[in-house]
C-alpha cells in the first residue's frame, strides 16, 4: 500500500472518531436533566368550544427523574397538574437521542375550592379560571438533582361552573336485597345542575372495585341538568348474588365537557343478603311430597293435605297467612281471609282444574312462635329449618269437570313459582253429589 493511501485512510478514519466523539457529547454529555421545555399556545380558552381550548406541553428528560407541574396564579396560589410523577428516559433505541414527553393541556388542574364554592362533595379535577400564570415544569432525578423551568400562560374565558350533584341521597342507608319485597331495592338520586359528558353512579366493593349502578329512565335525559335517579338491588333480580352483609360506600361521580370532575358519596349498609331458596320436600315412603286425605268425596266434604317446606338457602323467607290449618269452601280464595298477594311472600298453595286463577288456595309456610321467626312486623322460616303445612278445602258445589285434579305448588309472590315446585304431586278428586 502507498503510503500515501494509507495517511488517506488514517486522515477519514480520525475525522470518523472525532465526528462519533461529538455526537456522542451532543446526545450524552449535556448535563441538563431538562431540555426542549415548551407549553403552546400561551393562550387558551378553555370552554369546549373546539377553538384553542387546549396547549401542548413538552419536556425531554436525558435521565429518569420524577416530574411536577404547576401553575402559579398572580395571587400566589399554585394549581397542580402533576405531582412528582416518575417518568422514565424516553429512548426508543439504545443508542438514540431521548424523545420528548408531550401531553395536551385543557386548563384543568388538580380540585381546588374557592372562598364562595358551596358544593359539598369533593372536587376532583377543576378548570383554571381566567388569569395570567406562570408555568414550572421540575424535574427532580434519582440523585436529587432538581432542576427548573418557567414560562407564562394566559387563560381566557375559561367555563369554571362547575357540574356540582346536589342533594345526593340514598334510601333506605340499610337494606335487606333478599328478594322478601321489604327494603330490597335502595334509591339513588340527585340533582345535576348543568349538561355533562359522563356520570357514573357505583358501589365501591372493600377492595376497591366498583359495581356499577343503571339509571332509572326518566323525563330528564341521562347527562343532562336536572333530577336523576337509580335504583340498586344488588343483582337480585337478574338472579346474581349481592355482596356480603357489610357497609359501602355509594359514589357518584359527574365529568364535564370541559374536564372538571366532581364526587359526591354515601354510606350504604347491606344485612340478611342473598338469594332465597325453599322447597316443597319429599317426605313420604312413596318419594312423593304431598299427602292427600281422599280420593272421593260428597259435596259438603273436604279435601285435606299435609306437605313440608324447607328453607335451604342461606336467608330466611318471609310469609304470610291464612295460617296453616285454615279450611278453605272451594268457592273462596286467600282474599276471602283478608290476605292479598304481597310481593316477596312464600305461600303453598293449593290449585285445581277449572280454577280461574293460579292457587286460590294459600297458607303461611309455616306457624308463628313454631317454624317461623319474627323480623320487624314479618314472620320468617329462617335458614335451613322445615315447617308442616296442612290445611283442606270444603267441597261446595259440583265442579265443571269431575274428576277433579289437584295440586300443590310453593309460590314466592311477586316474583315467580320455581319450575320445581308448581304443579307438585297432582291429584284426582272425584266429586259426588249428596
Amino acid at each position: 500500500m502507498r503510503p500515501t493511501r494509507l495517511l488517506t485512510i488514517l486522515i477519514a478514519l480520525a475525522v470518523l472518531i472525532a465526528g462519533l466523539g461529538a455526537v456522542r457529547w451532543a446526545l450524552y454529555a449535556d448535563p441538563r436533566l431538562l431540555r426542549d421545555v415548551s407549553i403552546r399556545p400561551a393562550r387558551i380558552t378553555p370552554n369546549a368550544d373546539g377553538r384553542e381550548d387546549v396547549a401542548r406541553i413538552t419536556y425531554t428528560l436525558t435521565r429518569n427523574a420524577r416530574v411536577s407541574i404547576s401553575f402559579v396564579g398572580s395571587d400566589g396560589t399554585r394549581y397542580d397538574f402533576r405531582r412528582d410523577q416518575l417518568r422514565s428516559l424516553n429512548r426508543p433505541t439504545a443508542i438514540g437521542p431521548a424523545e420528548p414527553y408531550e401531553v395536551l393541556f385543557s386548563g384543568v388542574v388538580n380540585g381546588f375550592r374557592r372562598p364562595d364554592d358551596r358544593f359539598p362533595g369533593e372536587i376532583i379535577a377543576r378548570v383554571l379560571p381566567d388569569g395570567d400564570y406562570t408555568w414550572f415544569i421540575t424535574a427532580t432525578d434519582d440523585a436529587g438533582v432538581t432542576e427548573t423551568v418557567s414560562g407564562t400562560l394566559q387563560v381566557r374565558q375559561a367555563d369554571t361552573t362547575l357540574p356540582e350533584l346536589l342533594d345526593f341521597n340514598v334510601y333506605p342507608e340499610v337494606f335487606t336485597p333478599n328478594r322478601d319485597g321489604i327494603d330490597d331495592v335502595t334509591f339513588i338520586n340527585y340533582y345535576l345542575t348543568k349538561q355533562v359528558d359522563n356520570v357514573q353512579v357505583y358501589v365501591m366493593g372493600p377492595e376497591g372495585e366498583h359495581y356499577a349502578i343503571a339509571e332509572t329512565e326518566r323525563q330528564t335525559p341521562p347527562g343532562g341538568p336536572g333530577r336523576h335517579e337509580y335504583e340498586y338491588d344488588g343483582g337480585i333480580k337478574l338472579g346474581g348474588q349481592p355482596l356480603p352483609d357489610g357497609t359501602y360506600t355509594v359514589v357518584a361521580e359527574a365529568q364535564d365537557r370541559v374536564g372538571q370532575r366532581v364526587r359526591v358519596t354515601k354510606q350504604l349498609t347491606i344485612r340478611d343478603g342473598g338469594i332465597p331458596r325453599a322447597d316443597i320436600i319429599a317426605t313420604r315412603p312413596d318419594g312423593t311430597s304431598v299427602q292427600w286425605s281422599a280420593t272421593s268425596v260428597v259435596i259438603g266434604q273436604t279435601i285435606s293435605f299435609t306437605l313440608v317446606v324447607e328453607n335451604y338457602g342461606s336467608v330466611p323467607i318471609r310469609t304470610s297467612g291464612p295460617p296453616p290449618g285454615t279450611c278453605y269452601d272451594s268457592d273462596q280464595n286467600f282474599n276471602t281471609f283478608g290476605y292479598n298477594e304481597e310481593a316477596g311472600a312464600w305461600r303453598v298453595g293449593i290449585d285445581f282444574d277449572t280454577s280461574p286463577r293460579n292457587y286460590p288456595f294459600r297458607w303461611a309456610v309455616g306457624t308463628q312462635g313454631q317454624d317461623l321467626i319474627q323480623i320487624g312486623k314479618f314472620w320468617y322460616l329462617p335458614p335451613g329449618k322445615r315447617a308442616m303445612v296442612t290445611g283442606c278445602i270444603r267441597i261446595v258445589d259440583m265442579p265443571p269437570r269431575n274428576p277433579l285434579q289437584f295440586w300443590a305448588g310453593l309460590i314466592h309472590e311477586g316474583v315467580e313459582i320455581p319450575e320445581l315446585n308448581n304443579f307438585v304431586d297432582p291429584h284426582w278428586l272425584d266429586i259426588q253429589a249428596p
